[in-house]
């Protein structure tokens, strides 16, 4: 029997992948170890007048618990590094 390997394969870029505009990241949610990152944005309802700005699900992250782990640690990095200072 082989065992697998953890060795990274190649990343392979699709120019054509979505990306979503999120304002926020309004919740998170764990199931059996699964989390799931709802991430919204503000969206004007102008067929008023004036418009109203509603807050709108526009699409969510869903990661094993790894995974989400490593993004908050990765991004704080990020964010660090480009300068950003956190209150703690």
């Amino acid at each position: 029997m082989s065992e697998a390997k953890n060795i990274p394969s190649k990343l392979q870029d699709d120019p054509k992948a979505p990306e979503i505009y999120a304002t926020a990241a309004t919740g998170f949610f764990n199931a059996n170890g699964i989390i799931s990152i709802t991430l919204e944005s503000a969206r004007a309802d102008h067929s008023k007048s004036p418009a109203p700005v509603n807050r709108v699900v526009v699409g969510r992250v869903v990661l094993p618990a790894a995974g989400a782990q490593a993004l908050a640690v990765g991004l704080f990095d990020f964010l660090e590094k480009q300068g950003f200072k956190f209150k703690k």
